[in-house]
Parts: C-alpha cells; sequence; structure tokens
C-alpha cells in the first residue's frame, strides 16, 4: 500500500500577475526593480506584455534539431525515487538467488514495502514487533482498518520478502551459532513453505510482478558479469553435462512512450510462472574424498542439497543458508558473499538519459500531439489544463505506473538561432518589426544592456548570457532548482501549450531544502548537491504542509515567467510549446551573488563564473560605471579585499616559499578550480611543487597535500596594494551617490527632535532626480516615505475637517472605511513615528482627546436602562464632527432606534383606535431587529401578547361571521362583550359588532312590519329579506319572511300565466291596472288634449304613466288608498277612451277624405279589407293585424292595443286574489287584481241592472233562437265607404261593429267598460251580441222605450235613495260622537236625477240600520280613519253595509257614479254564478 495521500492535488496560490503600459514596458530593468517588492515575495511573478507587443518567431526552424532527454515520471519525485531504489535492491537482492520479486497485494491494493521496511524499523525490528504482537500497530499506521487480521498479512509478507534482505544486510555470520539456532527455528517452521525464496513468492494470481526500474544500470553502476556453466558441484574433476535454460529472460523492456490514461504496469500473462532455468545436479560415481563441501556446515554429503555459486564457484547445502532453501532455485544464484559484492556496490548520481532519437521540431511536435490525445482521448486543445496539472502530480506520486516523455531542453539558440530576432541573424526582419531588434525584452538583449551586471563577464556563457531554447511536449518537467550564481532568470513563452510555473520566495529556500532533506534523506546522502542536479521534484502539497510558501501561474504564449534571486521554482508542460530563457542580474543581485560562491564552496560545486573577476573588471572601469553599480562594487570590493587581506595574512603566516603572479583570467575555469571546493579562484591560489597542476583556494590550503606549507607557492593577480586604488577610484565615482545617500539614511534614521520636514524629503528626491540617480532600495523607500507622510498628512487634515474622504491606512493602502479609534491612535503614533515632521499632528492629538471624551460621556448614557432619545441624538450630532469610526456609534444608534420604537409603541398604545394588527406586526417587526433590551423586551412581550389575543380574537370572529349556518345572536353579543375591553383596532371585531346592532335593528323592523296586524307591503318585505341576507346573524324570522316572499313570487308567476299572452310586451301590472295612458298608433297626437284634461284637477300625484301608478301604489298605506288611487286611473282610463273613439269614429265618416287618412299599425291609408276594432274604434288592414279566427263568431275584435291579455274567466280569476289574501301581502299587481275584481263585479252589478231595466233577454235564448248570421244581415249591413266625386280609395269593413248612431251613453259606457274588463264575462258576451243586432232597441216601440225609461228610473231612484240616506244619517249624527260623514252626491255633468217618489223614500230609509253598527266599518283591514269628515259608501249587494271609501279604495266620484259591492257579496255572487 502507498503511503497516504491527498486524493487530488490542490494547486498552491496564484502568484503575481503584471501587465505594463508602454511606458512601463519600454525599461525593462525599472520595471522589474518597480515590481521586486511584490514578486520577491513569491518567488516568481508572470509579465503580459502589450497586446501589441508581438514579436516574430526567428528560429531557424528547418534546422533545428535537438536529442531530448527522456523523463520517467515516477523517478523524478524525490519519495517515489526512494521508493524505486528500494524495490529495485530487493528485486536485484532476490533475482540474485534466482527468485522473482512479486509484490502482494493487501486490501486489494499494492503493499507498500518500503514503507512497511521503515516502520518495522522504527518500531526495533521484526523480532521485537513479534514478541510484543504489534503487527496490527503496523497495519494502523500504514492506513489500514483495524479488525481485518491484516497485521497477520503483513508479518506474513514481511517475514517471506523483507526478512531475509535484511538479515543479508545485517551481515550475519553463517556459523555463528545464534543464527544457527534461527535457522533451525525456521526449517522448523509450519510456514517455512510461504519463503521468498521459492521461486513463486505467492499463489494469488493478483500480485504484481516487479519490474526494476534499473536505475543502476543507467547510472553506469552495471552488476558484474559471471557467468558458470553450471551450479552444481563437480565431483573428482570429472565434468558433467549441465542444463541451463532460460525463459522470459530479463531483457529490458522500456515502456512506449505514449499511453493512454490509466494503469501503466506491465502485467503478468494470466497463469504464467516466470521461471528462470534451474541447475540440475548430476550424480558422480562415489569417492571416498568429496572435492566440493558445504562451507556452513564442512560437509560434503547430500550431494542434491549441494549448491554451487555461479559468482565464486563455493558450494552450500540448501538447508544451511539463512534462511534454508526447500528446492534448488532455478536460474543463476549467488552465495552470501556475491550478494553482498554486487549489493553494495555504490551508486552513481541520478541524472536523465538521453533518447536515441535526434528529432526536428515537426517530428517532435506530431509525437508530443499523439502522445496527449492518446493518453487524455481528446484533442490536445479540448484537454483543461487543471487535469493536466492533477495527471501529472498522481503520475509522478505512483510506483504502479511508468509513463516516459521527452523534454527537448538547454538547446543552445548560438548553434541553431534565438527564437527573437538578432542583428546580422539569418532571420530577415520586415522593416515594422526592427523595433525588436534592440527592445529590452529580446532575451538576446536584457543580459547584456548596461543595468545588468552580467554584461561585464566577458565570456559568452551558454543559459546566462546567450538564450537557452526549451520544446516540451505534455508532462515533461524541469525540476526543482535555483539558477546559476542565484540570478535572475526570465522565460519567454513563444508559442504552443501553456507551461505550468511553481515557484517558493528567495527567503524560504534553506526551508525548502530543509524539507526535502527531511523527507528524502537517502537521496541527499548520495547527492549534497542534488538540487543543483534539474533531476528532482516534490509535489507542492507536500512542501506546503511543512510550511513552505508556494505559488503557481500558467505561463501562456507570449508571456513572461520572472524568477528571483535564490528563488526555487519548477514546473512542466501541459503539451508541445517552444520557449526560451535567459538569466540577468541587477545591482541588487551582488551581495547575494558573493552568498552563492561561499554557498558553492560549501557544496563543492563548481561556479559559472568568478565573481571576483566580476568585482575586479567592473572596478577597472569606474570611470565610465553607474554611479549606483559603483556605490554596490565598492561595498562589495570592500568585503572582498578584507577577506582577500585576512586570507593572505594567515596563508603568508607559514612562510610561503615563493609568490608568483598569475593573469588567471586568461586561463580557462577548468585550470582555475580549487581541487577541493571546486570555486574558481582568481585573486589567489596555492600550489605544490610535488603537483603542480593541482591547486587549491585559501580557504583550503590545508588540504592541498602533506607536504610542507613553505614549499606551497602563491599564485596572486592583484596585490592588495594594486587593489586599493582599484576601490579608491570607484569609491570616487560613488561619492556623490553616496553622500546623498548617507544623508538619506541620517534623516531616515533621526529621531524626534531632530526630524526634518516633509520638504526636505521632497528636495532630496528632486536631488536624486537632478543627478539622474538610478532606481534603487534607498531612493524607493525614500519616495515611500514621502509619500506616507503625504498621504499622513492629507487624511489628518481630512479627520481635522471632518470629511470622509478616501484616507490612507497604517498599510499604506486606499480605504473607503472610517479609522476606529484605535486606528486613530495607532495613525497618531504613526505621524510621531515618521521619519519626517507633520504639522497636523498636534492638532489630531487633540482631535484624539475629544473623541475619547465623547466615549467617556456616551458611557455614562448607555449605562442608563432607558436613556433620553434627545440626550442619544445630541451625542451622535457631537460624533458627526469625528470622521472617526467610533464604536460606540453602532450601539448609541441602536438605542436610538430602541427609544423611538418605544415612543412609538407608547403612543400606539395610548390611542386604540389606531393601534391595528398591522401596526402591531409593523412595530413587533421593528422590534424584533432591535439589539436586546430589557424595556424592549418587556414592550415586546406586552405587544406580542396583544397581538396574539388579537389575532386569534379576529380569526375566532372572522369564523364567527363566516359560519354557515349562521350563529345566534346571543353568542354573537357574547363575543362582542369578550372583545370590548381589547385596545386595539379589530376590524373584524367591529363587523361584528355592528352586524349585531344591525341584527337588533332588523329583529325590530321585523317586528314593526307585522305589528297590530298590519299586512306588510312587497317592496318593504324585499328590503328587509335583503337586509336580513347581508347580517351574519342567525334572524329566525328570516326563513319565515323568505317563503313568503317566495310565495308571493309564485303567485306573481302563477297570475302572469294566468293574464299575459304568450311574448306578451305588457307586463301583470300593466295589464292588471286601468289604461294610464290610452293611445292607438293614430291617436298620438292628442295626447296634448288628453292630458290637459286633467290639468284642472287637483292630485296629490300626477298618474301619467305606469311608473307613476306603480310608484304610488307602493307608496300607499292600506288598500284604501291604493283603491282609490286604481280608481282615478280608471275615470282617467274612460274620459281619454271615449276621446279617443269619437275621433276615430269621426275620421272615418263618408265624407272625409280616407287617402289622407293615417290607421292601422302601419300608419297608411284605409284601402280593401278593414278591421274595426269595437273599443278604440280604429281602423286596421286586415293583413297587418291578425284577422278573427272565424268571421261568425259573436265575440267582439279588439285591435292588437285593445287585447292586452288571455281575459281567463272570472272563476279563474278569483282563487288567485283568495291566495294573495292568505299570504297577507301588499303587492301593487295584488291591489290591482282586486281593483280589477272589485271593478268586474261592480260591472256585473249595473249589467244585471241594465239587463233589467231594458228587459233585454238571456244570452242563451237569444243565441238559440237567431242565428248569428242573419242577424248579422239584418241589423247592420256592412258598411262601404265610397265617394265618387273624389279621387278616394274604397274600403270596407271585415266584420260587423256595434253602431255607435242612436246608442244610448250608458250602454255604451257599459260595454265600453266590459271589454276594458281583462277577465272574459259571458254578460260582455251577451252585451256585444244584443248592441250588435239592436234586438231590444228603443226605436221599436212605445212600449219598449216606456218600459227602457221605467226601468232607468228605478236605477237613478235607487242611487238617489242611497244619497238620501246618507244625508239623513250625517245630519242625524251625534254631534258627541265622533261619526264618519257620508260624501254628499255629484250628479254627471249633463244629468239631472228624477225626483224620487214617497214610497221610494220609504223604502230607503235607514230603520233597519242601528247608529251603533253605522260607527264600524266592517272592512277587514280598516283603516279607523279620523278627522272631521269621513267618507262611507253601502254596499250595493246583498249584505247593504257601510264601508269607509278609504277602506275599501272607493273615491268619492266613483262612489257617486257606480254601484259599489263588497269583496264579500262579489265571491258569493261569483259562487252563486259558477
Amino acid at each position: 500500500m502507498t503511503q497516504p495521500r491527498p486524493d487530488e492535488f490542490i494547486p498552491p496560490p496564484e502568484c503575481p500577475v503584471f501587465e505594463p503600459s508602454w511606458e512601463e514596458f519600454a525599461d525593462p530593468f525599472a520595471f522589474i526593480n518597480k515590481i521586486r517588492p511584490i514578486a520577491e515575495k513569491t518567488g516568481i511573478c508572470k509579465v503580459r506584455p502589450p497586446p501589441d507587443w508581438q514579436p516574430p518567431f526567428a528560429c531557424d526552424v528547418d534546422r533545428l534539431h535537438f536529442t531530448p532527454r527522456i523523463q520517467r515520471l515516477n523517478e523524478l519525485e524525490a519519495q517515489t525515487r526512494v521508493k524505486l531504489n528500494f524495490l529495485d535492491q530487493i528485486a536485484k537482492f532476490w533475482e540474485l538467488q534466482g527468485c522473482t520479486l512479486k509484490i502482494p497485494h493487501v486490501e486489494r491494493k499494492i503493499l507498500d514495502l518500503y514503507l512497511l521496511n521503515k516502520l518495522v524499523a522504527e518500531e526495533g525490528g521484526f523480532d521485537a514487533i513479534c514478541r510484543e504482537r504489534r503487527w496490527t500497530k503496523i497495519a494502523m499506521k500504514m492506513g489500514f482498518a483495524p479488525g481485518r487480521a491484516v497485521g497477520s498479512h503483513l508479518r506474513a509478507h514481511y517475514e517471506r520478502i523483507l526478512y531475509p534482505y535484511n538479515l543479508f544486510q545485517a551481515g550475519a555470520n553463517l556459523l555463528a551459532p545464534e543464527l544457527t539456532s534461527k535457522l533451525m527455528h525456521l526449517v522448523a517452521d509450519p510456514d517455512l513453505r510461504k519463503c521468498v525464496q521459492k521461486h513463486m513468492l505467492t499463489n494469488d494470481v493478483k500480485d504484481r510482478e516487479y519490474k526494476p526500474h534499473d536505475l543502476a544500470q543507467r547510472q553506469s553502476v552495471q552488476l558484474a558479469e559471471v557467468s558458470t556453466p553450471a551450479r552444481r558441484a563437480k565431483r573428482m574433476g570429472a565434468e558433467g553435462g549441465c542444463i541451463k535454460t532460460e525463459a522470459g529472460g530479463a531483457s529490458e523492456n522500456r515502456p512506449n512512450l505514449r499511453r493512454r490514461m490509466g494503469s501503466f504496469v506491465v502485467k503478468p500473462e494470466s497463469g504464467e510462472q516466470l521461471e528462470v532455468a534451474a541447475h540440475v545436479s548430476l550424480k558422480a560415481p562415489h569417492h571416498q574424498v568429496d572435492q566440493y563441501v558445504c562451507l556452513v556446515c564442512g560437509s560434503g554429503t547430500d550431494e542434491d542439497r549441494l549448491l554451487l555459486c555461479d559468482g565464486c564457484d563455493d558450494s552450500y547445502h540448501t538447508f544451511c543458508l539463512i534462511p534454508p532453501l526447500h528446492d534448488v532455485p532455478k536460474g543463476d544464484w549467488r552465495c552470501p558473499k556475491c550478494l553482498a559484492l554486487e549489493c553494495n556496490k555504490p551508486q552513481e548520481a541520478f541524472g536523465f538519459e538521453q533518447a536515441c532519437r535526434d528529432y526536428n521540431l515537426r517530428a517532435f511536435g506530431d509525437m508530443a500531439d499523439s502522445f496527449k490525445s492518446d493518453y487524455f482521448n481528446l484533442p490536445v486543445h479540448m484537454v483543461p489544463t487543471e487535469l493536466v496539472e492533477k495527471e501529472f502530480w498522481r503520475l509522478v506520486s505512483t510506483i504502479e505506473e511508468d509513463v516516459t516523455v521527452e523534454y527537448g531542453a538547454d538547446i543552445a539558440s548560438k548553434e541553431f538561432g534565438s527564437g527573437f530576432p538578432v542583428r546580422n541573424g539569418k532571420f530577415k526582419v520586415a522593416p515594422e518589426d526592427e523595433v525588436y531588434l534592440d527592445s529590452g525584452w529580446n532575451l538576446n538583449n536584457m543580459p547584456v544592456m548596461d543595468p545588468s551586471v552580467l554584461t561585464h563577464v566577458t565570456a559568452d556563457i551558454c543559459g546566462m548570457k546567450l538564450p537557452w531554447l526549451y520544446v516540451g511536449m505534455c508532462f515533461s518537467s524541469f525540476c526543482w532548482h535555483i539558477e546559476d550564481h542565484w540570478s535572475y532568470s526570465i522565460n519567454y513563452l513563444h508559442w504552443g501549450e501553456p507551461k505550468t510555473w511553481y515557484g517558493a520566495p528567495g527567503y524560504a529556500a534553506e526551508q525548502l531544502e530543509e524539507v526535502m532533506k527531511k523527507l528524502a534523506p537517502e537521496l541527499f546522502e548520495a547527492q549534497p548537491d542534488l538540487l543543483h542536479q534539474l533531476v528532482t521534484i516534490m509535489n507542492p502539497n507536500i512542501l506546503m504542509a511543512h510550511g513552505v510558501p508556494i505559488y503557481r501561474t500558467n505561463q501562456c504564449a507570449g508571456e513572461f515567467v520572472i524568477t528571483f534571486p535564490r528563488a526555487y521554482h519548477s514546473g512542466f508542460n501541459q503539451g508541445f510549446n517552444f520557449a526560451e530563457a535567459v538569466n540577468f542580474c541587477t545591482v541588487d543581485w551582488m551581495p547575494l551573488g558573493r552568498q552563492c560562491v561561499d554557498h558553492y564552496r560549501m557544496l563543492h560545486r563548481y561556479c559559472v563564473f568568478s565573481h571576483d573577476e566580476l568585482i575586479c573588471k567592473m572596478a577597472s572601469k569606474a570611470e565610465t560605471l553607474d554611479v549606483v553599480l559603483a556605490s554596490a562594487v565598492q561595498k562589495d570590493m570592500a568585503v572582498m579585499i578584507r577577506e582577500e587581506r585576512e586570507l593572505r595574512e594567515r596563508t603568508t603566516h607559514g612562510l610561503l616559499g615563493c609568490l608568483q603572479v598569475t593573469e588567471y583570467d586568461l586561463l580557462p575555469d577548468d585550470e582555475c578550480q580549487c581541487a577541493r571546493c571546486r570555486t574558481t579562484c582568481y585573486l589567489s591560489a596555492l600550489t605544490c611543487p610535488c603537483n603542480p597542476e593541482v591547486l587549491v583556494c585559501l580557504h583550503h590550503a590545508q588540504d592541498l597535500c602533506s607536504c610542507p606549507v613553505e614549499g606551497y607557492t602563491l599564485h596572486y593577480r592583484f596585490t592588495l596594494d594594486e587593489l586599493y586604488p582599484m576601490m579608491k577610484a570607484i569609491a570616487l565615482r560613488a561619492e556623490s551617490y553616496n553622500f546623498w545617500a548617507s544623508h538619506v539614511t541620517d534623516i531616515l534614521e533621526a529621531k524626534l527632535d531632530k526630524k526634518k520636514s516633509l520638504v526636505e524629503f521632497h528636495a532630496l528626491i528632486e536631488e536624486s532626480e537632478t543627478r539622474a540617480f538610478p532606481e534603487n532600495d534607498l531612493l524607493r523607500h525614500l519616495r515611500m516615505v514621502t509619500q506616507d507622510a503625504e498621504k499622513c498628512s492629507c487624511v489628518a487634515q481630512q479627520l481635522l475637517n471632518g470629511k470622509r474622504q478616501t484616507r490612507s491606512r497604517l498599510g499604506g493602502g486606499k480605504s473607503q472605511n472610517q479609522l476606529t479609534v484605535e486606528e486613530l491612535k495607532s495613525f497618531v503614533r504613526q505621524l510621531y513615528n515618521l521619519p519626517c515632521s507633520i504639522h497636523q499632528a498636534p492638532l489630531l492629538k487633540e482631535l484624539l482627546n475629544h473623541v475619547e471624551d465623547f466615549q467617556q460621556e456616551s458611557e455614562k448614557v448607555l449605562a442608563e436602562e432607558t436613556p433620553s432619545a434627545v440626550e442619544i441624538q445630541c451625542l451622535l450630532d457631537v460624533s458627526s464632527d469625528f470622521d472617526v469610526a467610533l464604536p460606540e456609534l453602532p450601539v448609541l444608534r441602536e438605542r436610538l432606534e430602541q427609544a423611538r420604537w418605544l415612543e412609538a409603541v407608547q403612543a400606539a398604545s395610548s390611542w386604540p383606535a389606531s393601534l391595528s394588527l398591522d401596526t402591531m406586526r409593523r412595530l413587533i417587526d421593528q422590534g424584533v431587529g432591535l439589539a436586546p433590551l430589557s424595556s424592549v423586551e418587556r414592550a415586546m412581550a406586552r405587544l406580542q401578547e396583544l397581538l396574539t389575543v388579537s389575532e386569534h380574537w379576529e380569526d375566532q370572529v372572522h369564523n364567527l361571521i363566516r359560519a354557515r349556518p349562521h350563529h345566534c345572536l346571543e353568542m354573537l353579543e357574547a363575543a362582542v362583550q369578550e372583545v370590548e375591553n381589547i385596545p386595539a383596532y379589530l376590524p373584524n371585531c367591529l363587523q361584528l359588532k355592528d352586524a349585531v346592532s344591525r341584527a337588533k335593528e332588523w329583529l325590530q323592523d321585523a317586528e314593526n312590519l307585522q305589528l297590530g296586524g298590519r299586512i306588510p307591503v312587497l317592496d318593504a318585505l324585499l328590503d328587509l329579506v335583503s337586509q336580513g341576507r347581508s347580517i351574519p346573524v342567525q334572524l329566525d324570522p328570516l326563513p319565515r319572511l323568505e317563503s313568503l316572499v317566495s310565495e308571493v313570487q309564485a303567485w306573481k308567476e302563477c297570475a302572469a300565466k294566468t293574464f299575459l299572452t304568450k311574448n306578451s310586451p305588457f307586463t301583470l301590472l300593466e295589464v292588471l291596472c286601468p289604461r294610464c295612458e290610452v293611445s292607438t298608433g293614430a291617436q298620438k297626437s292628442k295626447g296634448k288634449r288628453i292630458k290637459d284634461f286633467h290639468c284642472g284637477k287637483k292630485k296629490a300625484a300626477k298618474l301619467e304613466s305606469l311608473s307613476d301608478v306603480e310608484r304610488a301604489l307602493s307608496e300607499s298605506k292600506d288598500s284604501a288608498s291604493a283603491m282609490a288611487t286604481l280608481g282615478e286611473v280608471r275615470l282617467k282610463e274612460m274620459e281619454v277612451l271615449f276621446s279617443i273613439r269619437m275621433a276615430n269614429e269621426s275620421k272615418l265618416l263618408p265624407a272625409v277624405n280616407c287617402s289622407s287618412l293615417h290607421v292601422c299599425v302601419c300608419q297608411e291609408a284605409p284601402k280593401g279589407s278593414m278591421l274595426i276594432c269595437e273599443l278604440c274604434r280604429d281602423a286596421f288592414h286586415s293583413n297587418c293585424v291578425p284577422s278573427p279566427s272565424d268571421p261568425r263568431s259573436i265575440q267582439p275584435w279588439l285591435c292588437p292595443h285593445c287585447r292586452r291579455s288571455e281575459r281567463p274567466p272570472l272563476d279563474r280569476v278569483l282563487p288567485l286574489l283568495a291566495s294573495l289574501q292568505r299570504l297577507r301581502v301588499r303587492l301593487p299587481e295584488g291591489d290591482a287584481l282586486r281593483y280589477l275584481i272589485e271593478r268586474t263585479v261592480s260591472w256585473q252589478h249595473r249589467m244585471q241592472q241594465v239587463s233589467a231595466s231594458w228587459k233585454l233577454p238571456a244570452l242563451r235564448d237569444r243565441l238559440g233562437s237567431t242565428p248569428f248570421s242573419t242577424h248579422c244581415l239584418k241589423g247592420s249591413p256592412t258598411q262601404e265607404w265610397s265617394n265618387s266625386g273624389q279621387s278616394q280609395m274604397a274600403f270596407h269593413a271585415e266584420q260587423q261593429c256595434i253602431p255607435l248612431q242612436g246608442l244610448s251613453r250608458e250602454l255604451e259606457e257599459l260595454m265600453v267598460e266590459g271589454l276594458l274588463l281583462q277577465v272574459t264575462l259571458p254578460e260582455t258576451q251577451q252585451l256585444y251580441y244584443i248592441l250588435l243586432n239592436r234586438l231590444a232597441s228603443p226605436q221599436g216601440s212605445d212600449s219598449t222605450t216606456h218600459c227602457h225609461k221605467k226601468e232607468v228610473g228605478c236605477g237613478l231612484d235607487k242611487k238617489a235613495k242611497r244619497r238620501l240616506e246618507r244625508e239623513g244619517r250625517c245630519r242625524t249624527k251625534k254631534p258627541q260622537k265622533k261619526k264618519p260623514k257620508l260624501s254628499k252626491e255629484k250628479s254627471r255633468e249633463g244629468k239631472t236625477a228624477p225626483t224620487p217618489s214617497p214610497s221610494q223614500l220609504s223604502d230607503l230609509s235607514p230603520s233597519d240600520d242601528s247608529e251603533d253598527d253605522m260607527v264600524l266599518c266592517p272592512a277587514e283591514c280598516c283603516q279607523q280613519p279620523e278627522g272631521d269628515e269621513v267618507d262611507w259608501v253601502q254596499c250595493d249587494g246583498s249584505c247593504n253595509q257601510w264601508f269607509h271609501q278609504v277602506c275599501v279604495g272607493v273615491s268619492p266620484e266613483l262612489a257617486e257614479k257606480e254601484d259599489y259591492i263588497c269583496v264579500s257579496c262579489t265571491m258569493k255572487d261569483g259562487f252563486v254564478r259558477k
């Protein structure tokens, strides 16, 4: 099992990315110096040039060819390489003993043998763990779950595979007695058959055969080639035949370069056992003396168990070995001595192999793209960089998958040309691209520019002064390293897929080295300068877990990556790309360069160039040297001279033999290296005559040789006297700058009383600009301090002015927030700690004192439980003068909100009418957002309780109101009493209260409606029912009233069916009432005259339309007034109708011009066959109106205007009135029906009187004796109108009409009123027949006339008698009693009643009627009228009772003109007629 790692690689944080403007990009070194304070904190940074900066690719692609390096990914990682080395040693150990190493599986994972071996060693060894039974602990440390008996499996695997190797590494003596006893113990162990020295280590097919990586072979550490023909012993010198078979030889099979994602392990074939040849022991003839004996036991017995070493021919019994072997191994076998020689050979340094193939760019690109697309099974441009990054770190950390890639690294640009264009190069530069030839960002120019120190190195150093080219493919990597001499480096990616970088800042270099040495000590023991070889990487997550700061970035095409001095960096390529890199050094690098030389000396690492030589060469050019660089050179040279003087003094103290000047700058570097530390010697070196070719530096004088020091020769380049003038010259050059720098340093370090003003700081900056001092740390620091001082001064002024503007925090960053009090204190301290003096500092100190006073006052106010809102507001007003974030302000604002909230709650509670549920909820919502406070919590509790109660009652009342059926009044009154005392505005409760009040009023109205047996009016009843339905209270009378209304409506429907014709345009009331608007189509122009007919009469209300009549009936207090109203309408109907009859009759006279007439509904002239209406006497075209169904019928024909209903018989109408009287509800239709019946009964009575007076024969007799057709022809022939003298159209009446000539007024009125009645009566038909035929006409004979007059006189005498009786009653009534007054007689206009005879007067005497009977009105609904005059009327029926005219609905005019028959007599007579 491998060491537990994170499941997924976590990318480190990104490094800074800079995008310079064109102005900043113009000077690369100035820009790098500008970003260095930020970028050196991360070690690496990325620079994106301006978008238009796109240099042409100038490399000669056709000539470029290279041999790449081979990189096996899991060999690059330090910890993985340690494991691979260990496994290779184990595999080699067993291979030399004829066995094949197979790594077992535990819990379906490959067992980590390295970790198992390490943990067993840390726990005290195999014996100690077995003795103390700690294998379960080992399993848990390896990450296995407890309770699965994994410990026993680990013990078995360790004992089979690792324990023999550890015994071998311990160097155990085979003849030692304790080992012999251990040997016997192992032989007796029943698990011995599981020993790893069997050619098959396990029978589990899941165990994976380990294929050695041959690291030793690839590092030129070859195994000894010892070939022996046989392994068995040879007896007595006789050579027996030997058989050696080799199956599955260990030929090197390097994995394919391109693999798909997944397992990358060469799996053994199923069931195949890789076995090597076994030597078959041949038995020779027995001899007395054994030629080969076992070196352990000294015996030559058991020849078949005697093994012969293939390396040294020593013999050993299989059972004498430790551990013993049960079978003879197959293949080559080495004895313990030869095994020790092979396994203990030292390893050389690990390095990359060179590929066997030489590539050009096209071929390498095809191979790289094919590898990536095949590996990820995606097009190369669609593979995410995150996926490649995670897969790379997974591959380098596994031993199970071997992925090999190739990397074209460190290709010299001098041979094939740089990717940037250069002058005098083979690449022809276009005129628009010539700007890139001299660009400072051209990597060919950057190392040799004046600001770069490397320009003073004369040699062309590949990779430092001359760029190197890099052609990468997916997963090809560059390992952790720092640049030579800890210099800067800059890398530009010309094209291709991104390059992923990881970097650590320079200050963490030693920390990174320590972590890697701690995690992979075996590698650093073999190679102390391992990190300088660029062959080792380690997962950034592991380094970060150990505290090393790591940053990353993805470098895309056209971007620069800069690494800073001593910044470790590594990375890998995302795919096929082309990059170029070079080194450069700036002034700030020089102290680090000398430290690097000392570090190289300690590691015994060679130098690329001599740092002392570089300093001396720059010193020799002091006159032209930059002042900043001259100052740095002076400092470095002073250190160099001091160190050189001390070394020479210490060395020459031994009295050297001779001194010799040597110009080391003319010698190759290889001839100037110290034999001990490999440092390049320049100022001085030591040699000995015993070996003049060997030299050492003065640091290692004692390591030169064993000869006496006196014989050594000191080689030097300059004497000390020559070095001092050089330093003085460089000092003179830097003197002006040094003086300025010294002055700057002094004022920056000045104390409080010696601080200079800000003006002097600006003067020093102006001086540096005037003298063109280049940018350096001191100048940048001066500018930074000055800028900070200016910002502090500005912020201080803003604070003093109370303006909230952008200020500078202590760190120099900008923030829109205010200063806190602590920050203000710190800011005041900062002002006093600035290197310069700020005049706002004392004022700001005073402001701080005011702020502290404010805090004290705020503390007092906040200590009160319920502070005044006014006090809090005053404090807040004071704080507005401070541009400071005071911690008390939020608390004060909270308390202010609390105080205002409490006031709002108090105000709302004091006026319950405004305290609605929404108000309470709003206050509670506002209170919830307030900070906790006891008074607020108490108010909240009260408010919440009130809201709960209010909501409860609101919901309950809402349910009560919406309940179906409604609740009783008593329950709702109880609920109203409950909610009466809730101090809040509750709409539902108010609605309930209103409903209860309305219910009480409704019940009172319902009681008053029927008080005293009064009959309610339908409209009042409907209003009452409508009001009751809208009241959400159970009203007991309401259902009864609703039922009564339903019965009334049903009655109206029944009456409508009885009277109304189908699709009748008239309403029921319009049919039942007398016609108030009597007109025909031809009589519309006479409306004004008819209207004027009534103008002389004084009426309480105008009755000119049906709506007026309906309103009058509805407003009438009783039936009597309703009857009176209808009587008035009847009079108007009769008067208007007679006028219309006269007009229509006159216009049809023969003398009238017919062509100008407008008759009929079509309002055209009469012509042809015409129909004459018996009622209105208007003419109608027979084709315009429906003709009589039977022309021979005796029924009178009425026009559509006059025939208004079905005219049901009276026996169908009387039950309607009876049912209405049972309902005891007054309605206009009922009053109209009652009046219609009374009018009908009255007409019948008159008809009886007329028949008796005129002695008219019965209808039945007349109809039976004389046919209708004969009488029609005899009585009145069909009339024809014609006038030959005028152009008139002749027309004739289609049916016979009653002739009006000679017809008495009384009979005409009787006939007209009979036709107006909306009921069918046989009397109407009888009268019509008689008048039509004139059978009883007075003109027939004198006797007939006499009889007629007599009957008329009798009728008149009867009326006169009635009037005299009424007058007599009025005269004889007692004054002391309030008696009803009878109305005076009003005779008809134009008529005089005859004087009654004495006998008639005696008949009409009121002797039978008592005065007491006269007092009481027998009407059902007597209105009991009061007043000085009360009008009475006597029934003309059989009862002869007196009624108030008001109670029976008879007007005085009607009582004078017509007979009155009461309802009782009407019903009685009606039943008799039936």
